[in-house]
């Protein structure tokens, strides 16, 4: 919030009050703006990381599977004694577990990325803040006397207000 713009203690018009309400309101809804922003930005890295680790399940599957499926079938058929299709089973079913745990890591950020739900928590908050402002009632005054109203000296309000009274 940003200080009145008077010295304390003296009365602003309405034109200024208006104003600075308005100000203020332009701040916090822009505010608000990049609020969603920066909670959309988050989400945006989450599901990037998610994507990512989706990426490198699929490249694992692709890419190792033919040079690590021979070297560990290869490797299993010699230090287990297996059949070579045996071999080759076991080194399969290696490469897949691998890529099932990346697949489970890039879930696990895809959710989390799901749950933030950053647009809607700062629409939330606009509606919350626009419900607030509705419901705000001005802050009671004591009515001043009718001589300070009229700018008139200060003893010379009993007729004036008499006068006011009576023509209202």
């Amino acid at each position: 919030m940003s200080a009145p713009d008077g010295p304390v203690g003296t009365d602003r018009s309405i034109g200024q009050l208006f104003a600075s309400a308005t100000t203020e309101l332009s701040a916090l809804v822009h505010d608000e703006i990049a609020l969603a922003k920066a909670q959309l930005r988050q989400d945006v890295k989450r599901g990037a990381v998610g994507g990512g680790a989706f990426a490198a399940a699929g490249a694992v599957l692709i890419f190792s599977l033919p040079m690590l499926s021979f070297a560990l079938a290869y490797g299993i058929h010699e230090g287990a004694g297996l059949p070579l299709w045996a071999s080759f089973l076991l080194a399969f079913a290696a490469n897949v577990l691998v890529a099932g745990l990346l697949a489970l890591i890039g879930m696990v950020f895809a959710k989390k990325a799901k749950k933030g739900g950053g647009p809607q928590k700062a629409v939330a908050s606009a509606k919350e803040t626009a419900a607030v402002l509705q419901k705000a009632k001005p802050h009671p005054r004591a009515a001043a006397p009718a001589s300070s109203r009229l700018g008139l000296p200060e003893g010379v309000g009993g007729k004036a207000e008499a006068v006011a009274r009576s023509s209202s």
